[in-house]
């Protein structure tokens, strides 16, 4: 027995000498071939993505075996940076697709790290959050430490194994270099990947700070909007309200998925308000952004700029162009803006020029949170009215306001639900709503599932705003509009980056103006409207709310 327990010890004290010996040619190409092949698009992790021979393996092997040592240790450095360098564009290119349809860009990017946080912990929680950005990040170092080690030990390997390794990686590279100028084949293809990939990743950021300096210049050049008593002129003395809708995307209206709860919706609240006395015109919007980064839309709107990345929006923030809100307030109106989202310093409010802005701490709700979601769409038009229309009325100011509702954006569980209004209170009412649903980690383990609480909450949302209108709306002009369509795993990939505007009023001259410009008359917009640029919104509101019949 003593004399099998030897043997099966000296067998595998071989084996752990021999892994040892060749472990580090085993892992330096396995570890660049699944870098190197790994596909950069969510869309693309197919099985014959990896029927591929990047000849930047056979290239490293050669390099760390065949040049002088000092110089091999040089280049492990170099190639270990170089390949996670790529390794961190793929899987930031994997997030970004799957959020924004587009490439990570690093020089516009980066700065949304901390959004990217705010938006992971709001879902999942910030422990549980925490927990995966730790574990992908040491993931990532181990990683990258073992390359190097690999690579650094194939460096001081004996001779008998770099000729092995020499001979292997020589085969590789004729059978690669034959695949590269005969194939590609069905089954088998070859390339040179890497340089051309982080190549173009520096020609983007190249092009990125150009295009700054173009919006610069932009930026500077005098604004045709002219002050005057004329502005404005054919709606002096009415409220002007303004709604961005969370995620209300022009899929939620045309897919198929999503169309036979919202078309039946439209076109109910189309009947709710002409009965009380409303006409309403509705268009397309391209919003700049998708998926997120919503004040990137409300920026373009308020602006009349195109403002698609951070770096623009925030020259934009420390401008002299004047927003649309300002625009408001310099011809008399009281401007307020109602941000339940806004649960932390909001410097950029300076921009905009409102008179009163109201965050998530001063909207008076006492009520339990829906997850991320501070409070329910209903709470926030009813602390609209009490905090800002009935103040100003009593002041005899006409009020320009701006609301960013929040109940239909992501997790979208729980679902809110209208109630009546005299019972919304300080908001404890809601407290069932908020705790009577699926938890976002039993919704988002599921596509169908995270699709039908999409929906629902977009459902919910303009349900609560066509009833709101009809009900407070009196003689308000309200524009209604989304400020961007969900992420791809609502719309799929192929979606559009249109949104819905809705105009409403009692004043039907002005929605006829509207629907002179393209609009579709009643809450449905035509599938062939016109799809209007978001920036272009400033001016036209300009142009078509200073006329006077």
């Amino acid at each position: 027995m003593k004399a099998n327990f030897r043997n099966c010890s000296s067998f595998l004290s071989d084996v752990s000498k021999a892994l040892s010996r060749f472990l580090p040619f085993l892992l330096v190409p396995i570890i660049s071939f699944v870098v190197l092949s790994l596909p950069d698009n969510p869309g693309a992790f197919y099985w014959n993505s990896f029927l591929r021979l990047p000849l930047e393996v056979p290239i490293i092997l050669l390099l760390l075996c065949l040049l002088p040592r000092k110089l091999a240790v040089t280049s492990s450095v170099v190639i270990s940076a170089a390949l996670f360098l790529l390794l961190f564009l793929k899987i930031a290119d994997i997030g970004v697709q799957s959020a924004f349809r587009r490439q990570f860009n690093p020089y516009l990017d980066l700065k949304m790290m901390v959004d990217g946080w705010n938006l992971l912990s709001g879902t999942i929680g910030r422990i549980q959050g925490g927990m995966i950005i730790v574990t992908v990040g040491a993931a990532f170092l181990a990683l990258l430490a073992i390359f190097f080690w690999a690579g650094n030990s194939l460096i001081k390997a004996d001779a008998g194994v770099k000729r092995r390794v020499v001979s292997i990686s020589v085969a590789l590279l004729v059978v690669g270099s034959g695949l590269l100028l005969v194939g590609p084949f069905p089954f088998a293809r070859a390339d040179l990947q890497a340089l051309p990939y982080l190549g173009k990743r520096l020609v983007l950021v190249r092009h990125s700070i150009l295009e700054m300096q173009t919006f610069e210049r932009d930026i500077k050049k005098s604004d045709n909007v002219s002050l005057g008593e004329d502005l404005f002129a054919g709606i002096k003395g009415r409220d002007v309200i303004l709604v961005f809708v969370e995620s209300y995307g022009r899929s939620a209206i045309e897919d198929p998925l999503y169309s036979p709860l919202i078309g039946p919706r439209l076109e109910k609240i189309d009947n709710q308000l002409a009965s009380a006395g409303f006409a309403s015109a509705s268009g397309w919007l391209t919003s700049p952004t998708m998926g997120g980064l919503s004040w990137l839309a409300h920026g373009t709107f308020l602006s009349g700029l195109w403002i698609d990345n951070q770096s623009r929006y925030d020259r934009l923030m420390i401008s002299q162009r004047k927003s649309l809100n300002r625009l408001f307030q310099s011809s008399g109106w009281h401007t307020a803006a109602v941000m339940p989202a806004i649960t932390m310093a909001w410097p950029e409010a300076d921009y905009f020029g409102y008179d009163q802005v109201f965050a998530a701490k001063d909207l008076g709700y006492k009520g339990k949170p829906f997850n991320w979601i501070t409070m329910p769409d209903q709470f926030a038009l009813t602390a609209f009215e009490r905090l800002v229309r009935q103040p100003a009325r009593k002041a005899g100011h006409p009020v320009m306001a701006e609301l960013a509702l929040v109940s239909s954006h992501a997790p979208w569980t729980p679902v809110a639900k209208l109630i009546d209004w005299q019972k919304v209170g300080d908001g404890t009412i809601f407290n069932e709503q908020a705790e009577s649903d699926q938890s976002p980690k039993v919704v988002w383990a599921d596509r169908d599932n995270i699709r039908d609480h999409y929906i629902r909450t977009i459902d919910y949302s303009i349900q609560t705003l066509g009833d709101y209108v009809s009900r407070f709306g009196e003689d308000a002009i309200v524009i209604i509009l989304g400020d961007h369509q969900p992420a791809p795993v609502i719309t799929g990939e192929n979606a559009s980056r249109a949104v819905p505007v809705h105009i409403i009023s009692r004043d039907k001259a002005v929605v006829r103006r509207f629907q002179d410009e393209g609009f579709s008359q009643g809450m449905i917009p035509k599938k062939t409207a016109p799809v209007l640029p978001m920036d272009s919104m400033r001016e036209r509101l300009v142009r078509v709310l200073s006329h006077s019949e």
